[in-house]
């Protein structure tokens, strides 16, 4: 691995500032980084911030969100946590606790104007980056997307298909809360998932 990658990777996994230096209330939790850095894999997760099952075991997607991630992927578990085929990079790198209706918190201000930038530049070799969620998609893409998640993920194609940087193709989350919008969108499966999976398998081992 790159030297400089692997010292920010380590500053990252280091980093208290949600809990030390909090935008707002600080974490509620002692903090957990979780990031898997590659120098090597060409695409990235940009993905939400891990959940509570991540933040227990220090694997990431290790829930049955991952084994329906793995599934829109076309990968198997062995593929997916290999070490050359996949950089996992959330917007927020801390499990942020939940909400009083038991849902995740949006992910902390604090990470990713602090560490994203950085990353980014160090991994190159990056050239499809999956944004899950709206908060990726939100910071990658800016007035690119739509208004909603929706609207953003409705519009892959012209995503897709612009020819500057890293293709981007934007997804929703694979929760089981999603399960409802995944039937009221059939297009999903028909038509970007063939795109998505043919891309992955281009790149991974």
């Amino acid at each position: 691995m790159d030297p400089a990658l692997a010292e920010l990777a380590a500053a990252i996994r280091n980093c208290r500032i949600c809990r030390d230096a909090p935008l707002g209330a600080p974490l509620p939790h002692e903090p957990r980084p979780i990031l898997w850095e590659s120098s090597s894999a060409r695409v990235m997760i940009a993905s939400q911030a891990p959940g509570n099952r991540a933040h227990q075991s220090g694997i990431p997607f290790d829930d049955p969100s991952g084994v329906r991630l793995r599934e829109w992927l076309g990968v198997t578990r062995e593929e997916f946590y290999h070490p050359h085929n996949f950089i996992i990079a959330p917007m927020g790198m801390c499990f942020p606790g939940y909400d009083a209706a038991g849902s995740d918190i949006p992910p902390r201000r604090e990470c990713a104007p602090t560490w994203r930038k950085s990353l980014l530049s160090l991994m190159p070799q990056v050239d499809l980056v999956l944004l899950i969620g709206q908060y990726a998609q939100n910071w990658h893409l800016g007035r690119r997307g739509g208004m909603s998640l929706t609207a953003t993920v409705e519009g892959w194609r012209s995503i897709y298909g612009r020819n500057e940087g890293a293709r981007m193709i934007p997804l929703p989350h694979p929760s089981w809360r999603n399960t409802g919008w995944l039937k009221k969108h059939p297009w999903f499966e028909k038509e970007l998932l063939p795109v998505l999976q043919r891309e992955i398998r281009a790149r991974i081992f």
